[in-house]
C-alpha cells in the first residue's frame, strides 16, 4: 500500500524525534511491503523565521491532501519570554486543529512496568493504569473571544460549546470504552460552568445509546485527586478543552516520563499524531531527546491506516527497548549510560526488521554496530 506522509518536524527536539518515528515507519514499510511518501512542511516558530506565518498556507495545503500527519512539537524560548508578541509558535497549531477540524484529541496514558520506578507515585499505586483521555480540541476557551482592556488591569476569555461540538467527540469516546473496559468517567465543573453543565446534560442524553458503557461523572478538581491516588479506576475520559489539557499533563506523571506519551488528533477527513512533550530547549542538538513518544505516535497513525500488524510491531519494539534498557537519559539517569536519541531509533528499526531474532548483544548496541544477532 502506499500512503502520503505530512511530516511537520517543528521545533526545538522535534525534527530530531520525529526522524526517529520515520525510522522506524521506514522498517516498517520494509518488512510489510509498504510506501510511506513523505511532504515536509513548516509550523511554528520556523515558520515565523522564514515566512513571518506560523502556519503558512502551504503547509495546510499539504496536511490536506495526506492521508496523515506526523507532527514533532512547536515553541521558541524567545516567545515564551515576551508574551505582548502577537505572532507566537503555537498559534500554528490551534490553526491547524481549526483549519483541519481535528476536534478529537486522543492521549492513552500506559503505565509501563519498566517505567514504574521512574515515577513519584508508588508502584503498588500505579502498576496495571491504562486508560486514555478523549479532550475536545477545537472549541472552549483557547478559541473563544478574548480581551484586555486599555489599562491592561482587566481582562476576559469566553468559554463557548455547543451541543454538535459536545456530541461528536462523546459518540467516539463511548465507542472507544465499549471496545475497553466498558467505563466512561465525564471530568467537568457543572457546579459552577454553564458549558459544563451544557457537557453533562449532552453526554447523559447520549449515554442512553451505549447502554454496555458505564458512565461516571466527576468534578475537575476531585478527578484530579483521583488521578493520583487511584489511576487505574479510570478507563475512558471524556473532557473538554481546557480540562484535558491539564489532565494529560498530570497524568505523565504515572507513565514515568513524558517522553513516552503518544497523542492524536482526529478529524472527520484528517488525523495528526504527536508526542505530548514540547520543544525541550536545552537537549536541542545534543541526541539526547526521548525519541519513544514520537515514535508510538507513529504507531497511533498506523493503528488509524488500519495497519493493526504494523502498529503492534512497533510497540512491541518500543517495549522492547525498555526491557533492554536502550533508552534515553531521561529514563534511564543522567548519572548511567544512555543511549542516544539516534541510538534508540536505531534499536526500534532494527528490531522491526528483524522481529524473528530474539538474542541482542549489549556489546553490539554500545558499539554502535547492529543491534540484531
Amino acid at each position: 500500500m502506499k500512503y502520503t506522509i505530512a511530516v511537520l518536524p517543528g521545533d526545538g527536539i522535534g525534527p530530531e524525534v520525529t526522524n526517529q518515528a520515520k525510522k522506524a515507519l521506514d522498517a516498517v514499510a520494509e518488512a510489510y511491503d509498504h510506501i510511506f511518501l513523505y511532504k515536509e512542511a513548516e509550523i511554528g516558530a520556523c515558520a515565523i523565521e522564514t515566512s513571518g506565518n506560523p502556519l503558512p498556507k502551504k503547509t495546510i495545503e499539504i496536511c490536506k491532501k495526506a492521508d496523515a500527519i506526523l507532527y514533532g512539537a512547536i515553541g521558541d524560548p524567545k516567545f515564551d519570554k515576551d508574551p505582548s508578541l502577537k505572532i507566537r509558535p503555537e498559534q500554528g497549531l490551534l490553526q491547524l486543529r481549526k483549519e483541519l477540524d481535528l476536534f478529537c484529541n486522543v492521549n492513552p496514558v500506559k503505565a509501563f512496568d519498566q517505567l514504574i520506578k521512574n515515577s513519584p507515585l508508588r508502584r503498588e499505586i500505579i502498576k496495571g493504569t491504562d486508560l486514555v483521555i478523549y479532550r475536545e480540541l477545537t472549541s472552549g476557551i483557547y478559541f473563544g473571544d478574548k480581551q484586555s482592556s486599555k489599562d491592561g488591569k482587566k481582562a476576559y476569555d469566553i468559554c463557548t460549546y455547543s451541543e454538535d461540538e459536545i456530541a461528536r467527540i462523546t459518540h467516539l469516546a463511548f465507542k472507544a470504552a465499549q471496545d475497553r473496559k466498558r467505563k466512561l468517567t465525564l471530568i467537568d465543573k457543572s457546579n459552577v460552568l454553564e458549558t459544563s453543565k451544557l457537557w453533562r446534560k449532552t453526554v447523559t442524553k447520549i449515554s442512553k445509546e451505549y447502554k454496555g458503557v458505564t458512565l461516571e461523572y466527576l468534578y475537575a478538581d476531585n478527578a484530579a485527586m483521583k488521578l493520583i491516588l487511584n489511576p487505574k479506576k479510570f478507563d475512558v475520559i471524556l473532557t473538554d478543552n481546557l480540562f484535558g489539557d491539564l489532565f494529560s499533563d498530570e497524568a505523565s506523571v504515572i507513565s514515568g516520563s513524558i517522553g513516552v506519551l503518544a497523542s492524536s488528533s482526529i478529524g472527520d477527513k484528517n488525523s495528526l499524531f504527536a508526542p505530548v512533550h514540547g520543544t525541550f530547549p536545552a537537549a536541542v542538538g545534543k541526541d539526547i531527546a526521548n525519541p519513544l513518544a514520537s515514535i508510538l505516535s507513529a504507531a497511533m497513525l498506523l493503528e488509524h491506516l488500519g495497519l493493526h500488524e504494523e502498529a503492534d510491531a512497533v510497540e512491541r519494539a518500543v517495549e522492547k527497548s525498555l526491557d533492554l534498557n536502550i533508552t534515553t537519559e531521561d529514563i534511564k539517569g543522567k548519572n548511567k549510560y544512555s543511549a542516544s536519541t539516534s541510538k534508540v531509533g536505531d534499536f526500534i528499526s532494527d528490531y522491526i526488521l528483524n522481529q524473528e531474532d530474539s538474542s541482542l548483544n549489549f556489546m553490539n548496541i554500545h558499539a554502535g554496530q547492529s543491534t540484531i544477532i
